[in-house]
């Protein structure tokens, strides 16, 4: 049977988080002058990037509500006891450098554009609907998905198999007849894999390697080569570089 729907992650695989994560923490540091207390821009954005990923993995786990994380942060990042106003306060000066670096990858629009009439298409993030209903409407593509899952509203986060089968039942159909496309190789590519769906990893430069394992994605380096695997009559596409 044809793959019939394509749920898609939203950070680093139609989003470029990371570049824009970067531009946004390195403008804010230096406009709130924070820059003196590292040797190097790279050194202080290694450590927001640690803070962050250390902070995200305790709201996955359940342990704080997805606000409580983006405070913690702050407070963990700057080594303060800030009350959660000045917390907050803090964040919002950084979103707005942050937002201003927003952009697609150049991949997106145009294998959005080849699947549209082929495929439905979903959105499943550990995000907050909050926060990508919003992004998604920004890059004006907020009306090319069906349905805008998130981990903050769903109470369970990939790669737990309950938060693909939610976007499975969003769209009514079985796992095998849905295919996801993630950057991570655990939290989106084993994770949708173990779930049952047609698992696709975006790896964009070619920085990580994968074990063998019985659950193993499809793995792609640019967008243009996902009509191929999902078997679309369109013609664009375009060759894997991982054979």
């Amino acid at each position: 049977m044809s793959i019939r729907a394509v749920v898609w992650d939203v950070d680093d695989t139609l989003f470029d988080y990371t570049t824009a994560d970067r531009a946004g923490m390195s403008a804010h540091l230096a406009t709130e002058g924070l820059l003196d207390a590292y040797e190097s821009v790279e050194q202080a954005l290694s450590h927001w990037r640690a803070v962050t990923d250390s902070q995200w993995a305790r709201f996955a786990a359940g342990e704080v509500s997805f606000e409580e994380q983006r405070r913690d942060r702050v407070r963990v990042f700057l080594g303060r006891d800030l009350t959660d106003a000045e917390a907050e306060a803090w964040f919002e000066r950084y979103i707005g450098h942050y937002e201003a670096a927003w952009a697609l990858f150049p991949d997106v629009l145009p294998v959005l554009d080849a699947l549209a009439a082929s495929h439905r298409h979903a959105v499943l993030s550990n995000s907050s609907l909050h926060v990508q209903d919003r992004k998604l409407r920004v890059l004006g593509v907020h009306d090319r998905f069906e349905t805008i899952l998130c981990a903050a509203e769903l109470g369970v986060s990939k790669p737990e198999a309950g938060a693909f089968l939610a976007a499975c039942a969003a769209l009514d159909l079985p796992p095998h007849l849905v295919a996801y496309v993630g950057d991570h190789p655990e939290i989106d590519g084993r994770g949708a894999a173990d779930a049952g769906l047609v698992s696709v990893w975006i790896d964009r430069n070619g920085a990580h390697t994968w074990a063998d394992a019985p659950a193993r994605p499809h793995r792609i380096a640019s967008l243009a080569e996902l009509p191929a695997i999902l078997g679309s009559d369109t013609r664009f596409g375009a060759p894997s570089t991982f054979r």
